[in-house]
């Protein structure tokens, strides 16, 4: 960790300011006074924002949105904010221009690089996802009321990326190829396709299990923290996990989820594929960590210590582990604002010379 002991030079507050507004909208079906920072034009102009964002990209429910915007409220508190750069200093504003590629398969997926760009005020360019292109606009929006400088300083990027010197990109394994020739040998953070997975041991509790179905299906298994991947203890019933599932049963009623589970349900049937079916979601024992929409895989295990040494191996594919030997189940969907992806410390990335 990169330390150098000086004065601050954080752009706090007005973060401190965007998690109070998102806390006020997500409780508030209308403007609900001043209170909440912003006018009530503008407040209104958000909400439209998320409307927008639905129509657009149907996979962005106004739940998932809401449910975005409600962990970015509890993580942009004045105390989280504290503990976060609590572990840098730096003596200086930094000198840098970033260019940020943001990925577009959750709403607001790529929010925590800007955020920390904002933080130490780079001058930053943001590339957005056609699949996510109003949500983050409309946060910037939002800042740039609490603080006017951050509009010179962060910017959405609508044209070719020009004059930046730093580059942290998200995308799948294939879009890193053009990360690597583009932009490979400027200091950068790449980011490439990872999943999570749960392990499962025989003592867990039915409370414990419910849990594990947001781990599962939270997003719909879109995102890096979605669990694809179950290792189960030897003989334990299949019809347990099902039974925590069945709180998503509405998933039955959307569109798209569908579409790819009957696709997938059809592929294996006509495979002659063994595999477990509620009616909106498929387990199938597979050794593979990551699986489509609609599908998770699972895998029996002998022995904990046996199935570390696998895990090990395959640590560089996990983007997060609930369950025995990793996190309570039902927290994969929930990371701190210092949780960074990939293990990779952005902070410490930008700040480094």
């Amino acid at each position: 960790m990169l330390m150098i002991k000086t004065k601050n030079v954080y752009k706090k507050a007005p973060l401190v300011q965007l998690g109070e507004f998102l806390s006020n909208f997500i409780e508030s079906n209308s403007w609900p006074g001043l209170q909440c920072g912003v006018n009530q034009t503008e407040f209104e102009k958000f909400q439209i924002s998320v409307d927008k964002a639905f129509l657009n990209n149907s996979w962005f429910s106004h739940k998932m949105i809401h449910l975005s915007l409600e962990s970015w409220s509890k993580n942009l508190t004045q105390d989280n904010i504290e503990k976060w750069v609590s572990k840098y200093e730096i003596s200086k504003t930094i000198d840098k221009n970033v260019l940020i590629i943001c990925a577009g398969n959750l709403p607001l997926v790529g929010l925590h690089d800007v955020i920390c760009c904002v933080l130490l005020n780079l001058n930053t360019q943001v590339k957005l996802s056609k699949n996510d292109d109003i949500l983050i606009p409309a946060i910037l929006n939002i800042l740039y009321l609490f603080d006017s400088e951050i509009k010179n300083k962060v910017k959405i990027c609508d044209e070719k990326p020009h004059n930046y010197n730093s580059v942290i990109a998200t995308g799948s394994n294939n879009s890193n190829r053009y990360f690597e020739y583009y932009f490979g040998k400027i200091p950068h953070i790449f980011r490439k396709n990872r999943t999570s997975i749960a392990v499962i041991d025989s003592k867990v509790s039915d409370k414990e299990l419910n849990n594990l179905s947001h781990d599962i299906l939270q997003y719909y298994g879109l995102g890096c923290r979605s669990v694809t991947k179950l290792y189960l203890p030897e003989n334990f019933s299949i019809d347990r996990i099902y039974n925590c599932v069945f709180n998503y049963k509405d998933l039955a009623n959307h569109n798209k989820y569908m579409n790819n589970y009957d696709y997938n349900r059809s592929i294996f049937l006509l495979g002659k594929k063994l595999f477990f079916d509620n009616g909106f979601l498929i387990l199938k024992e597979d050794k593979s960590l990551f699986s489509p929409i609609s599908v998770v895989n699972f895998e029996y295990y002998s022995s904990l210590e046996t199935l570390e040494k696998e895990l090990d191996v395959l640590s560089n594919e996990i983007q997060c582990r609930v369950g025995a030997g990793g996190i309570p189940l039902g927290m994969a969907q929930k990371p701190d604002i210092w949780d960074y992806a990939d293990g990779i410390d952005t902070i410490d990335f930008l700040i480094k010379k």
